[in-house]
C-alpha cells in the first residue's frame, strides 16, 4: 500500500531521517518502534503530506503523495484517518458530536444514517449511549483514546495512522486500546502505521515492526523476528535499557 523511499528531513540543519526505507504492506498492521525525538511523527506526517521532504518519495499505491497538489492530493488524503497523540478532540462537542464530525463536513449522509453509524462506533469501543453526551473533559484518559479511535474509523477509511496510540495511559488501559485496534483491524482489515515505544505491549498487535534508529530504519521484520534480532542497539531498546529509557 505504501512505500517510502530514500527519505530525508532536517530542520534548521538537524538531521530527523537519514535515508528512510520502508514497505507498510495492504491490510496489514506495521509498528514503528523507536526512542522519543528519533523521529517516528515526523516519519508519519510524511506518510500524508503534512511535510514535505528534502529528498526521497512516499508512494501510496504508485502515487507519489509528495508531488501531489490540491484536489489530487486531497482526493488521496481522503483514504487516510490519523489518530493523534492526543486525541485531538474538539473540547466544545460531545463525544457524540466528535465522532460524527467528519461524516458531517465530508459526506451528505441523512441524519438517521450518522446517528446510526456512531451509535455503532459506541458499541465497537465499549462506549454507552451515555457516553456520547458527555464532553471530552469528562472523560478519562482511556475513554478519550476510544473516542478518538472511533472518529478515525467512522468513515471506514482505507488506511489509519497511529501516533502514540496510548500515550500516558495505565498498563490496562494500554492493552484495552490496543486489543481495540487489533479488534477494529480484524473486522475491517484496514492498512495501518503505528508509531509506539511501547514494548512488549505493542507486539500484541503488530504484523511487522521496523525500529527507527538516528534516522534510519535500522531493523525490519515480524514481531517475533525483532525480538531475536541481533542488533545490540535493538535488543537495548526492547529490553528497556538505560541509553534507551525516556528522559
Amino acid at each position: 500500500m505504501i512505500q517510502v523511499i530514500d527519505l530525508h528531513k532536517a530542520f534548521n540543519g538537524q538531521v530527523v531521517l537519514d535515508g528512510i526505507n520502508l514497505e507498510i504492506a495492504t491490510g496489514k498492521i506495521t509498528v514503528v518502534i523507536g526512542k522519543s525525538g528519533v523521529g517516528k511523527s515526523v516519519l508519519l506526517k510524511h506518510l500524508i503530506g503534512l511535510v514535505k521532504p528534502d529528498k526521497g518519495q512516499v508512494l501510496v499505491d504508485g502515487q507519489d503523495i509528495t508531488q501531489l497538489k490540491g484536489r489530487k492530493l486531497q482526493d488521496l488524503k481522503r483514504r487516510f484517518s490519523v489518530l493523534f497523540q492526543g486525541g485531538a478532540l474538539f473540547d466544545s462537542l460531545s463525544v457524540f458530536e466528535n465522532i460524527a464530525f467528519p461524516l458531517r463536513e465530508k459526506t451528505r449522509l441523512p441524519e438517521t444514517e450518522i446517528v446510526s453509524r456512531v451509535h455503532e462506533r459506541l458499541e465497537q469501543m465499549n462506549l454507552s449511549l451515555e457516553a456520547g453526551k458527555k464532553f471530552p473533559d469528562e472523560l478519562s484518559g482511556g475513554m478519550k483514546k476510544r473516542v478518538a479511535l472511533a472518529r478515525a474509523m467512522i468513515q471506514e477509511p482505507e488506511i489509519i495512522l497511529f501516533d502514540e496510540p496510548v500515550t500516558g495511559l495505565d498498563p490496562p488501559m494500554t492493552n484495552t486500546v490496543f486489543h481495540l485496534i487489533r479488534k477494529t483491524h480484524g473486522a475491517s482489515n484496514y492498512t495501518a502505521l503505528v508509531v509506539a515505544h511501547d514494548i512488549p505491549e505493542v507486539f500484541s498487535i503488530a504484523d511487522y515492526v521496523a525500529m527507527l534508529h538516528q534516522g534510519r530504519i535500522i531493523a525490519f521484520g515480524t514481531p517475533a523476528e525483532i525480538q531475536q534480532h541481533t542488533d545490540p542497539m535493538v535488543q537495548s531498546f526492547i529490553r528497556g535499557e538505560p541509553d534507551f529509557l525516556e528522559a
